[in-house]
């Protein structure tokens, strides 16, 4: 049996997209930590962010016409530079994606448990709302994929609805609009590195139009437009919201508010102040169902793979396995729940903070590796379309995503020696948190030197199941 057909359009594929983004944990939770390193130029860095995901989308999309596979990055990877890279590649995603996940259900538990205790006075521990968030997730993802559009779309819908309420009462209230942020000489002003690392990060789950090109409706048109119109939306947003942040304290104050005591709530404090209190309220609310949208996002994201790995054979053939009543991959749903309790419960045995551990440390691994799976995808458009450019101009095919591929490596380098600004580590725990990467790569890419060996003929069909016109 295969993946629902005909089941996803495009506008639940920008929800999928966008959801995994998660933009008011992203603006109310992150940004204001860009605006104390990066300076009042944070809303430069994520509108260039948008435009460096815009140059790898351009490749990305004319790729998606040759390739419908549940495993996006890896058929895009192996089809262009080898199917040795691409299975490497595959294990990088399987565990990025895990752990991205993993990481947001138990920031779900904290932002959960705060709320609860502060709006309504309600002592529930976060172990109990993140092990109750996985459940919730796991049953989403049993159940029909367009159920889990449905919940995202409201979640999505609510989340942008509170963020436009602020900007609106900032826009109203008079407050002088400064235009500083935008003048490209600020960018040297501050720590436009470590801020880059943030902004960039913002846009990571956009290759979902593509994972899930098996259930969608028409994904030649579906996959492009929905990925056009997901990286535009968030980069204008984003850009949008960090520059209201900046005018709501004012261009002189904004940082300095931003590295002070108050910080982290800096967002909260000035909805309140424009919009009142019960904005505020709301918004704490949401923050809760926003992470819940990006942990359910990611849950799909990461059962795809798995699917898409043990039809290959590459990870045990049962995870392959599709409900009949609801065209689910039934067994990787299972198995990502499995791996997301084990994972936390280790943590709590183990005392570890859900935030500054399971949850920073869990993404800064993922964060790094869906990074590296993005630069390669886009060399692998390069060399895709490198002899034969099958009817598309040079500069979308060549120019744009290895200018993608250029300027990603540069981020993943900035990540790399800014790495403390995602986990909150240093010294031998960041170390130990990027070493994965590379390990699981070299293994994804030995077994497919192993299978080359042993057995042709299967190797011939990796990253081919459900990939389509060469």
């Amino acid at each position: 049996m295969s993946l629902s057909r005909n089941a996803i359009g495009t506008a639940d594929l920008v929800f999928f997209v966008v959801a995994a983004a998660a933009p008011l944990t992203v603006m109310a939770g992150v940004a204001p930590l860009a605006i104390g390193i990066g300076g009042v130029a944070a809303p430069l860095g994520y509108l260039l962010s948008g435009v460096v995901v815009g140059l790898f989308a351009a490749g990305f999309t004319a790729m998606s016409g040759h390739v419908r596979n549940a495993g996006a990055f890896y058929a895009y990877i192996g089809r262009g530079l080898g199917k040795a890279t691409g299975l490497g590649s595959a294990y990088v995603a399987v565990i990025s994606y895990n752990l991205i996940g993993i990481g947001l259900m138990a920031a779900f538990g904290v932002f959960a448990a705060s709320t609860m205790a502060d709006v309504f006075g309600l002592d529930v521990p976060w172990q109990a709302w993140t092990l109750l968030c996985v459940a919730a997730v796991g049953v989403l993802g049993y159940l029909k994929i367009t159920l889990s559009a449905k919940v995202l779309g409201v979640a999505l819908a609510l989340e942008v609805l509170i963020l436009l309420v602020f900007e609106v009462s900032v826009l109203v209230s008079g407050a002088e609009l400064s235009l500083s942020p935008f003048n490209p000489a600020e960018l040297f002003s501050g720590g436009a590195g470590g801020m880059f690392v943030l902004s960039i990060g913002a846009f990571i789950g956009f290759e979902a139009t593509a994972i899930y090109a098996e259930e969608a409706r028409d994904p030649q048109r579906t996959v492009p437009k929905a990925t056009y119109a997901a990286v535009a939306f968030l980069a204008l947003f984003y850009t949008f919201t960090v520059w209201m942040i900046i005018n709501a304290y004012g261009a002189d104050r904004a940082v300095e508010v931003a590295n002070g005591e108050g910080g982290a709530d800096m967002v909260f404090t000035a909805t309140a102040s424009f919009a009142g209190r019960w904005a505020a309220d709301a918004m704490h609310l949401l923050i809760v169902t926003s992470c819940f949208a990006a942990a359910l996002a990611f849950h799909n994201a990461s059962t795809r793979y798995f699917y898409a790995l043990g039809r290959e054979g590459v990870l045990p053939r049962p995870l392959a396995r599709i409900s009949a009543h609801n065209g689910s991959p039934y067994v990787a749903v299972i198995t990502q729940v499995v791996v997301s309790v084990l994972i936390i419960v280790a943590g709590i045995v183990a005392g570890s903070d859900p935030y500054t551990v399971i949850f920073l440390w869990t993404n800064g691994t993922g964060i790094i590796g869906v990074m590296v799976l993005q630069a390669l995808a886009a060399l692998s458009v390069v060399a895709f379309f490198r002899k034969d450019r099958r009817g598309f101009g040079a500069g979308r095919v060549l120019v744009a995503p290895f200018s993608a591929f250029v300027l990603l490596a540069v981020i993943i380098v900035l990540v790399v020696t800014n790495f403390e600004l995602i986990t909150g580590a240093t010294g031998t725990v960041n170390a130990l948190l990027i070493l994965p990467v590379p390990v699981v790569f070299a293994l994804g890419a030995l077994l497919a030197l192993r299978i080359r060996r042993h057995d042709p003929a299967r190797y011939a069909r990796l990253t081919t199941e459900e990939a389509t016109r060469a």
